[in-house]
Parts: structure tokens; C-alpha cells; sequence
């Protein structure tokens, strides 16, 4: 059974790691990728349907998911693990080894999507889990172990839990991977990043970024336009509390001929349906601080700014009439940019900004604003409501090729191989 251990020294971490050590396995097995596939049908009939985003992770568990990764990221043109002919040789993705992971401790389901993206590619995972994020980890486990009888995810996995500031056990994990992924703020990647991995360590990071929503005139003239778009923003903006990358922070939204509170009302109505079917269970002093001052500062800031809240601090919604980018709330308050037309707000964003959520009609002048939002940094540009999809590439890049070689093989002599995934 896969279960959290919490080691009480880095000895003990390279003991795990040790038990993790042999042959990498081959990309996409069959076994893996059914047990994938049984587990994300068990998630929604289990307690740990709960868990934030574990609707989200069952979705990407599917094995059709996990297949459409592997063959447009490895295996292209029907390839597939074995060695396959390239470049008057032959060609076979291979595992790089012990893959570590350093999930963000704000997203429940990070230190799981993480491991599979490490496993599917034919590695070995070492993974630390924060332990913030513990009971929900382990409450997806269980549901993992009930269909894992065979073992074939404890086999390859090792999940520990230490404290962010225990460096000791830090360094000892770095020093056992042959690869890593880094999720987090910035403070958190350029720790880790620092930390004295194996020279030969290939290191992939997922740093801090934010994300946008886009809605242009004609998508909320009609008021069921208006009600549906609205609708699907506050999907978006309801995951993670927005605390992930790809949440919503800001609406840039284009002026109609219609009165802006119309807009204004339709999210504040489709944001108190989120309150109502989704409750907050609970909310930290800070946060709720942090957003009545938003709330105040919005309104004391410019006659012209309006907003739409509860007195509790459930959800918010500000409108700003002037040209300055508000600050970051996140705890489901949504800030709204009015703008002219949405080139200006592309013309806005750079590297930082990863998804533009967007609800344009006109496919033309959708694929414009993609074009420039692209050249300008930004890495997804996807509609409105689908903000969170969990895909392939994911910030700019590949989730598994990253941590796969492709080891390159050239006879010294005449030697008869078979391609299409069959070993010489």
C-alpha cells in the first residue's frame, strides 16, 4: 500500500530512496495505465470526492487522457517503447531514474498529478508531500490502495512528509534524483532549485504565474450570454479559491452599449450559486482581512469603481474604471477591468501571465488575440470555464517528455530490430 512517511532525518530519506533504485520502467505501461484508469472511476464514488480538485484529478486520471499525453509528447506517428528507427539508427525513450518532486502546499491534488506525470514516463518517484496538504493526500490514497491490489503504484513511489524548513532532509532528497519537478512562489523554487542535486539532474520548474479572463462586448450584450459566460467564470474562479496559476484574478472586460452592472450582477449572482452549491468551509484571519481591504480600497479609490459582495467575505466582485492593474486578492475575489478593446489588455501582459480564459465571438479576432497574447509570454489561451484543465503542455511545456531520455543506438555492424515498440 502507498502511504506518507514522515522521516525524522535525511538517513532516512536515502534509505527510501535505496528501496526505489533498479531499471527505470518502459513509458506508458499497460499496468500503469490501468490502474490510472480504475482509480479515476473510483474517485467521485469515494469520501475523497471532496477533496479540492480531486474532480479535476479523477478527469486527467483517465486512461484516454493519459494516452492522448503519451502519444502527442513520446510516441508521434504510432511509435511506440521499444526502439524505433531515426536518423539511420534506432531510437527509445527511456526513463531518466528517481524523479523528485516538490509540490506548491496551496493545491491538494499537486503532489498526485505530479508522481503520475513522473510515472507514466517510465520513472520512479520520490515525493515530498507538505503537510498542509497530508489529510487530503491521504485521503486520495486510500482510494488509490482500494484498486491497487497488485501493488504496481507502491512499487515505484515513495511519499514523504517534512517540514518546508527542514534543509537537512531537503538536501539529502535532491541528492537522490536523477530529475525533479518544482512547483511553487518564488521563494519556494529558488530554494529548491538551489538545493545539490546530481550534476546530471534535469530539473523542470513551475514557477509562479497568474491568469486573466477575457470577455469582449458582444459575448455580454444577451442577458443568457451573459448569465452562461458568467457562469463558467465562476467555475474557474471557485477552484482552488483561486489559488492556483491558473485561476482567474482578473476580468478584462470590453464596454457596451449595455450598462456595465449588468455584467457586475450576472457574476455576482453566478458566484453566490457557487457559494451556495460549494460552501467555504472555513477562511484564515489574514485572508479575510486582505479582502475587506480590497473591498474598501476599491470603493475609496475612485468614484467611478462600483462592486458586488456579500456582508460576509464569501465572494467579491470589484470593478475598476481606471487603467491600473488591481492588486492580487485571490479567496474568490474577482477584480473587473474595463477596457475599450481587449488588444489593450493583451498589451498588458507578459511572461508572468500564464491562461487567458477567454469568451470572444468572432473566431477571427479570437485567433488575433491568441497571436499576440502568445508572443507576448502568455502560454494558454483556452475558453472561459475550462481555465483548469489539466494538459499537456502546461506552462509552455511538456508534462512527461521532460524527464524521459531518448537513447540514441547506432549498430557497429549490420543488426536486424524490430520497431514499433518491440526490444531488439
Amino acid at each position: 500500500m502507498l502511504r506518507i512517511s514522515s522521516p525524522r532525518s535525511g538517513d532516512d530519506i536515502v534509505r527510501e530512496a535505496r528501496r526505489l533504485a533498479g531499471p527505470s520502467f518502459p513509458p506508458g505501461e499497460e499496468a500503469l495505465l490501468d490502474l490510472c484508469d480504475r482509480w479515476s472511476r473510483a474517485i467521485p464514488r469515494s469520501p475523497a470526492s471532496r477533496v479540492p480538485g480531486a474532480v479535476f484529478l479523477g478527469m486527467w486520471l483517465r486512461r484516454g487522457a493519459m494516452e492522448s499525453i503519451l502519444r502527442r509528447e513520446l510516441f508521434p506517428e504510432g511509435r511506440g517503447a521499444g526502439w524505433s528507427p531515426e536518423g539511420g539508427g534506432w531510437v527509445r525513450p527511456q526513463g531518466v531514474g528517481i524523479v523528485g518532486h516538490w509540490p506548491a502546499a496551496n493545491i491538494e491534488i499537486m503532489p498526485l498529478v505530479s508522481m503520475v506525470c513522473a510515472l507514466i514516463g517510465g520513472n520512479r518517484a520520490l515525493v515530498r508531500i507538505p503537510p498542509s496538504l497530508a489529510a487530503a493526500v491521504e485521503s486520495l490514497l486510500a482510494v488509490l490502495n482500494g484498486v491497487d491490489l497488485e501493488g504496481v503504484m507502491a512499487a515505484r513511489s515513495v511519499l514523504l512528509s517534512f517540514a518546508s524548513d527542514a534543509q537537512t532532509m531537503h538536501e539529502a532528497m535532491a541528492r537522490c534524483c536523477d530529475g525533479a519537478l518544482i512547483w511553487g512562489g518564488e521563494e519556494s523554487v529558488r530554494s529548491v532549485r538551489a538545493l545539490p542535486f546530481p550534476v546530471w539532474a534535469r530539473l523542470q520548474l513551475f514557477g509562479p504565474r497568474v491568469s486573466v479572463a477575457m470577455i469582449d462586448a458582444a459575448s455580454w450584450r444577451d442577458p443568457g450570454e451573459r448569465a452562461a459566460w458568467a457562469t463558467r467564470l465562476a467555475r474557474d474562479v471557485w477552484q482552488f479559491d483561486q489559488g492556483a496559476c491558473s485561476s482567474p484574478q482578473i476580468l478584462f472586460a470590453e464596454r457596451s452599449t449595455v450598462d456595465g452592472g449588468a455584467l457586475l450582477d450576472a457574476l455576482a449572482r453566478a458566484l453566490a450559486e457557487e457559494n451556495r452549491l460549494h460552501p467555504r468551509q472555513a477562511i484564515e484571519a489574514s485572508l479575510a482581512s486582505a479582502i475587506v481591504q480590497a473591498r474598501a480600497a476599491c470603493l475609496l479609490g475612485d468614484v467611478a469603481n462600483s462592486a458586488r459582495f456579500p456582508e460576509s467575505p464569501d465572494y467579491t466582485v470589484l470593478a475598476f474604471a481606471g487603467p491600473e492593474l488591481p492588486r492580487v486578492t485571490q479567496g474568490r475575489c474577482l477584480n473587473v477591468v474595463w477596457v475599450d478593446d481587449l488588444m489593450q489588455a493583451v498589451e498588458r501582459l507578459d511572461g508572468s501571465f500564464q491562461t487567458i480564459g477567454i469568451a470572444v465571438q468572432g473566431g477571427e479576432r479570437e485567433r488575433l488575440i491568441a497571436e499576440r497574447a502568445a508572443s507576448r509570454g502568455v502560454d494558454r489561451i483556452v475558453r472561459l470555464g475550462s481555465m483548469h484543465l489539466f494538459d499537456s503542455p502546461w506552462d509552455g511545456m511538456r508534462l512527461v517528455a521532460p524527464m524521459v531520455r531518448f537513447v540514441k543506438y547506432l549498430p557497429s555492424a549490420s543488426v536486424s530490430m524490430q520497431s514499433g515498440g518491440v526490444d531488439p
